[in-house]
């Protein structure tokens, strides 16, 4: 499977197998779920803890598999939560997408590495 090949319904369909064939989904409420969700991105935070920041490109491959480890396990609890929720992905983040393109436009925000300053221009 790859990201070229491989479809949003493929990736949920796969985790919400993975789930029945364990007979999880009595033991897997959304709080849990979402809560779960937020301990595997600090998994995926704690990585880069007290560490310098470095260029992606000069990440080694251990630390790559690691990283790559962290974000399956946070896509996988979105995409159970999504499952749970019925929630059509494609939609919500393209929804998102276009929420935020409103929020910061390009002409304002283009090579700014933050958002709008708190009290400041809107």
């Amino acid at each position: 499977m790859s990201d070229a090949t491989t479809t949003v319904a493929a990736l949920r369909d796969r985790v919400r197998a993975f789930v029945r064939e364990r007979d999880w989904e009595g033991y897997h409420n959304l709080k849990d779920l979402a809560t779960a969700l937020s301990v595997e991105a600090s998994e995926l935070l704690e990585l880069f803890l007290w560490r310098p920041a470095v260029p992606a490109s000069e990440m080694g491959s251990e630390d790559r598999a690691a990283v790559a480890d962290e974000i399956a396990d946070v896509v996988i609890y979105g995409l159970h939560i999504a499952n749970a929720l019925s929630i059509d992905l494609s939609d919500a983040v393209t929804a998102k997408v276009a929420r935020s393109a409103e929020k910061y436009p390009v002409e304002r925000f283009r090579g700014r590495a933050r958002g709008p300053v708190p009290g400041g221009p809107r």
